[in-house]
């Protein structure tokens, strides 16, 4: 049981207004994550639920129980922290017991818990080590074991990979989406990495000055963004955005075309560019070409075999069927 509701909810600090009225509903089981730019009140909705920040206006359901002012310790939720939070002078046993023995729970009982966690979290060889004796992804575990122990209705992640080397984060990724089909249990995860979003979630809230953008899949985002905000926002590397006259040939105030949606060539093509910057990845070549007469260049992506250095001359074609199209105001025409 895990089904989070958001009703109407609204945080001021003050007379700034961080979540103006905003309505969300988290299934049960599902993977959910907030992403958006900094300062785009992710965190603070996440505390929000957590109970560490007070609702202004609103209210919060968990599976159907009016939580609203509930304290943190009454929701039935478990929070993972950037900072890992872990008592340095603890053993990991001990750090992923504490919140067991707080709640008065008998010594077996805490150790079949702990003891069940560290082996779904490979922990059972560092059982007995300090935090200091860890890698950042070993911490990052015990953290995310202390979570587990106390078997929540729902998982509040806050940036948890964000302190971890690029290595690491994609090992951490593969480690918590692999939690979540064993556990199946609600998770929330705020991050501002999109690539983070898109390759976790089975849902995402894009959020922007504490607005919801756009919710759905990553698919769903990424084949149909809802504005130019998300267009430019979901997807790496961004999509292209494209205004003007060639715009206009579309019937719209904006195009956007994604990377990989563009054909290069040194032969023919609808629009004629020269290379500017090249990076070569070894599969994939990103090549950033100013086309005659743009203002922005664009990115496009092709297969790591094609070679071109900066300056030579490149034939772009976009996937007609690709194209998405945005009016004056930003919004996505059909």
């Amino acid at each position: 049981m895990g089904r989070i509701t958001l009703d109407k909810v609204t945080k001021s600090f003050g007379d700034v207004n961080v979540i103006p009225p905003l309505d969300l509903t988290i299934e049960d089981g599902e993977f959910v994550v907030f992403v958006g730019p900094s300062g785009c009140g992710k965190s603070t909705l996440l505390r929000l639920i957590a109970g560490l920040e007070d609702v202004s206006s609103g209210e919060i359901r968990i599976d159907g129980t009016d939580a609203t002012n509930l304290p943190p310790a009454k929701r039935g939720l478990a929070m993972v922290f950037q900072s890992y939070a872990l008592y340095p002078h603890m053993s990991v046993r001990k750090n992923i017991a504490f919140p067991l023995k707080m709640a008065g729970l008998s010594q077996q009982e805490q150790d079949d818990r702990v003891n069940r966690a560290a082996e779904v979290l490979n922990l059972k060889d560092y059982i007995d080590r300090r935090p200091g004796q860890l890698s950042g992804g070993q911490r990052q575990r015990v953290a995310i074991g202390r979570a587990i122990v106390r078997e929540p209705s729902a998982f509040l992640f806050d940036e948890p990979l964000s302190n971890l080397d690029a290595a690491l984060r994609v090992g951490m990724r593969l480690e918590i989406s692999e939690l979540h089909n064993r556990l199946e249990t609600t998770m929330i995860y705020v991050t501002h990495d999109q690539v983070e979003a898109m390759t976790m979630a089975d849902k995402i809230v894009v959020l922007r000055a504490g607005n919801i953008e756009q919710v759905g899949s990553p698919l769903e985002l990424y084949r149909t963004p809802r504005n130019l905000f998300v267009a430019g926002f979901i997807g790496s590397p961004k999509m292209n955005l494209i205004g003007g006259a060639e715009a206009q040939k579309h019937g719209a105030t904006t195009i956007g075309i994604r990377p990989e949606h563009i054909t290069a060539s040194t032969e023919s093509g609808e629009w004629t560019g020269t290379v500017g910057v090249a990076e070569h990845l070894g599969s994939d070549t990103f090549f950033h070409v100013h086309v005659e007469g743009w203002k922005e260049p664009i990115t496009v992506r092709v297969d790591g075999e094609l070679s071109l250095r900066h300056g030579d001359k490149v034939m772009l074609t976009p996937q007609a069927e690709r194209i998405h199209k945005f009016d004056a105001n930003g919004l996505r025409v059909e």
